[in-house]
């Protein structure tokens, strides 16, 4: 059996060595930045600033060693705060560390993003191969926008740098920095699946995106099924690479690159806070302004509009419940928070209008004039709405398709502190490995099933429901996302180490 998981144990602080040790010049890079410079209304310069996810979690951990954090200036006021290097202190009230800003223009942003990015890698991660739409002019801008980030970081980091790659929008980069600057650690992060060997073969930059990721010294996954998929894809596209599926190691050129396993975690610290801070009265204003009785039994799906997210499905299960029972119209309200996804893309634009026509139809077959089975919300929520909603849904339905992780899954788990509710997850989520066995399982294409788990989930016993959720509850807490960036950091150090740097 072939173990790609990183490091297990949590180390004491003060048995750690000089946190500067592990994190030495800590250059992060990503896409998204974690502060966005905005004009308001009145014209005035206002700070998006990160509230969940990736951003941030890392935020605090850049603040503490004064980083760099290199991203997309993507903000309409972005320029007016920079200096002239195109960098700026964050965050704004209290300034730890520097911000480089990349510019793209429309037409890299274009190929770059809406193109490479999620016409060829983002399918292909998630083993779609009918979706993909590779153009050469896509996979230019692609390239250039990868050189230009590695130009950014290659102006901060140094010999004892810490480089950190964040996602599959930048596979070429560690080769351009690597090629630019001697000795800086490299390791990258790639948050969605990684797909098996005929899958991702029929990408046409195959061996570019293989060369660039394997510049790293440090490659990460959610699951060990990404790594060993990872290891097969190399070890067929390149003869002269050595692949040690044993250590997870691979040999090519005189490099080595570890690939590692680390399962994302949440702030659960946060969850809490922000889910028992949502009153009785802000449940109770919430629930009115979006139509449902506070009392009701709730489920709830929270998603961008992306066709792996498998809503339409989602819908179909649920269209399939009422039908089959009854006795739940005016009883169940499902509450589909979704988020607009790269519209721009055709295959999204197309599931949303297959999640629009399911909505519609549910409700126009169930509804009455006090009841809708489902209540959509496109609109922003504060974190004490989307917390609060977390944690008096009694059900969650996380169904993707295919995930990486799936952090909705343990977001809900996080904020269900009060009478507890049941998970319904996904079977390819990458979460389901570590709470499958607390969860109830779903095949999104399985309608009949998918009903049938929603009935079960909804006449659970009070006992079973505490029983899994406490345990749900304990694994989330065990492995969040401070846990995770330790774990990281941690494989990072014995890397340095391994490489006598």
């Amino acid at each position: 059996m072939r173990n790609y998981s990183g490091t297990s144990q949590r180390v004491a602080v003060d048995e750690r060595e000089d946190e500067t040790s592990v994190h030495d010049d800590l250059v992060v890079i990503s896409n998204r930045q974690p502060y966005r410079h905005r004009y308001d209304d009145d014209g005035d310069v206002v700070t998006d600033r990160p509230v969940g996810g990736l951003t941030a979690g890392l935020d605090p951990v850049v603040q503490r060693v004064d980083g760099t954090w290199v991203a997309w200036g993507d903000g309409d006021a972005d320029a007016e705060t920079v200096d002239e290097n195109d960098c700026v202190r964050v965050p704004p009230d209290d300034p730890a560390y520097t911000l480089r800003r990349v510019w793209l223009d429309e037409e890299a942003v274009e190929g770059y993003y809406y193109g490479f990015s999620n016409r060829v890698l983002w399918p292909l991660s998630h083993g779609l191969v009918g979706t993909m739409e590779y153009r050469d002019e896509h996979w230019q801008q692609y390239r250039e926008v990868n050189e230009t980030f590695a130009e950014a970081v290659a102006e901060r980091a140094g010999e004892r740098s810490l480089v950190w790659f964040q996602d599959y929008h930048f596979a070429l980069a560690p080769r351009h920095v690597r090629e630019r600057v001697d000795g800086p650690t490299l390791m990258q992060f790639w948050h969605i699946p990684w797909p098996d060997w005929d899958t991702f073969r029929t990408c046409p930059a195959r061996e570019a995106i293989l060369h660039g990721l394997l510049a790293n010294d440090l490659l990460s996954f959610h699951i060990p099924r990404y790594c060993e998929n990872f290891l097969d894809c190399v070890a067929g596209c390149f003869e002269d690479a050595t692949v040690d599926e044993q250590t997870g190691e691979i040999h090519r050129d005189g490099e080595t690159t570890r690939v590692r396993a680390f399962p994302m975690g949440v702030d659960v610290d946060r969850i809490e806070r922000e889910a028992a801070a949502c009153t009785e009265a802000e449940w109770a204003e919430f629930t009115a302004a979006i139509g449902v009785d506070p009392e009701a039994t709730l489920s709830v799906g929270v998603d961008r509009l992306d066709y792996t997210k498998g809503i339409p499905e989602r819908l179909a299960a649920l269209e399939r419940f009422f039908e089959e029972h009854p006795e739940w119209r005016g009883e169940l309200t499902h509450v589909q928070k979704l988020s607009e996804s790269r519209s721009r893309i055709p295959a999204y634009g197309d599931v949303a209008d297959r999640v629009a026509e399911a909505i519609e139809r549910v409700n126009g077959r169930f509804g009455t004039d006090d009841w809708q089975p489902v209540v959509r919300l496109d609109s922003h929520l504060s974190a004490h709405q989307l917390y609060g909603l977390y944690r008096n849904a009694d059900i969650a339905l996380v169904s993707p398709v295919r995930d990486g992780m799936n952090l909705v899954a343990k977001e809900y788990v996080a904020a269900q502190t009060a009478d507890p509710g049941v998970l319904l997850l996904g079977e390819l989520a990458g979460a389901q490995k570590e709470l499958g066995e607390f969860a109830l399982p779903v095949e999104p294409y399985d309608t009949a099933g998918f009903a049938d788990r929603i009935g079960e989930a909804l006449t659970m016993s009070e006992r079973e429901r505490r029983e899994r959720m406490a345990n749900l509850r304990a694994a989330v807490a065990a492995n969040d996302i401070e846990h995770w960036m330790d774990d990281i950091f941690g494989e990072a150090r014995e890397v340095r180490r391994t490489r006598g740097r």
